[in-house]
């Protein structure tokens, strides 16, 4: 059974394992093909955001946020591969952050294309996420005391 476990979570973060290697060798100077697909989507989240709240997002290079989830994807793949929760709660962080950035379906009209290819692409990611808190869920089970009721009943036998 704990072979089965392993596999599975190998076949689990594969998605996450491969994403990773990808960004990495396509990286570069500039941040590769990532970089320039997420400023304009990240930019028009920081516009929705400020709107929104009126707090200000502040200024950064978009290619430090593709290193960082570069880096979360890999880190969190490796200790999640060995069942760690704080592997799991990488990729919980990665998939929270990324997925309303990546998927913005919201930005679309219902009748176009884009809308569904992107918002099926946003209920997997979200597939993902709740396998993830799952995970986290299961592994922190035994943490919990259980309650014990503070009577306990004892079964009287009937004599006749």
């Amino acid at each position: 059974m704990a072979f089965l476990s392993f596999v599975g979570r190998v076949l689990f973060v594969s998605v996450f394992v491969l994403s990773a290697w990808q960004e990495f060798n396509d990286f570069g100077v500039d941040g590769g093909s990532a970089t320039k697909a997420i400023t304009p989507k990240f930019n028009l989240l920081s516009k929705h955001f400020t709107t929104h709240t009126g707090l200000q997002v502040p200024d950064f290079e978009i290619k430090i946020l593709v290193a960082g989830a570069i880096a979360f994807k890999a880190v969190g793949s490796i200790l999640f591969i060995f069942g760690s929760t704080i592997g799991a709660t990488l990729l919980i962080v990665h998939q929270l952050i990324v997925t309303p950035m990546l998927y913005d379906f919201y930005n679309y009209d219902i009748e176009k294309k884009e809308f569904l290819q992107l918002f099926i692409k946003f209920t997997q990611s979200l597939a993902l996420l709740g396998g993830l808190l799952f995970f986290v869920g299961m592994k922190n089970k035994n943490s919990i005391p259980k309650k014990t009721s503070a009577t306990k009943k004892t079964h009287k036998t009937k004599t006749v």
